[in-house]
């Protein structure tokens, strides 16, 4: 059997921009968002998938099903993403020392799907992290974006680098010759929901045939 590629969702902001709460909660499909997320995790092929979650976590774990999930709280997850993105590569490594890969999804993309998933992962090669990258309407440039996969030893190198509100940008910006990205623009938009004006991305992922 071939090692396993685990999955990683960044759910714990508190959605302050958007103003509705925790967007881990966000109806999509009639029933809140991050059990979306984490079904096209699985689903793409990812064998196990850990769930960070901080603001309103229980609230988040009574409403929603995420009894597939490893979960893990982040109790500083008022500092940014970056303490979410360590705590949650330390801990989904640790429970799985034999996996290839590391899969890491953000918790306010609706149009993320199993296809995206599993491309990504079919893509990855031991050693480099390879990146979903998606081309907008009228623009021919490809634009980095998530899910990433990373090699286990970079995703550990870029957990001790995360920054407060950037996660492993930082790292990402000092290793471009690490990153392999590869075009979904057919399957996802690559959009995230930040604030009110995005809530129509909900409708649009709804939609996609992918999902």
């Amino acid at each position: 059997m071939p090692a396993p590629v685990i999955g990683l969702v960044l759910a714990a902001g508190a959605g302050t921009r958007l103003g509705l709460g925790t967007k881990a909660l966000l109806p999509f499909r009639g029933r809140p968002l991050i059990e979306h997320i984490l079904r096209q995790l699985l689903g793409g092929g990812c064998t196990d998938v850990s769930v960070v979650l901080g603001a309103e976590a229980d609230r988040v774990l009574a409403r929603a099903q995420l009894d597939r999930a490893g979960i893990i709280v982040n109790p500083s997850w008022g500092t940014g993403l970056g303490s979410s993105f360590s705590l949650g590569v330390a801990a989904a490594l640790a429970d799985h020392p034999g996996a290839r890969a590391l899969l890491v999804a953000l918790g306010d993309q609706p149009g993320v799907s199993a296809a995206v998933v599993g491309r990504l992962a079919g893509r990855h090669q031991p050693g480099r992290i390879t990146a979903a990258g998606y081309r907008h309407p009228g623009s021919g440039n490809l634009r980095r974006g998530h899910p990433l996969v990373f090699d286990p030893v970079l995703a550990a190198a870029a957990a001790e680098t995360a920054e407060a509100d950037a996660g492993a940008r930082a790292y990402l910006h000092a290793n471009p010759s690490l990153i392999d990205v590869v075009d979904c623009s057919d399957l996802a938009d690559g959009l995230d929901v930040d604030t009110p004006a995005d809530l129509p991305l909900l409708e649009i992922a709804a939609n996609n045939k992918w999902q």
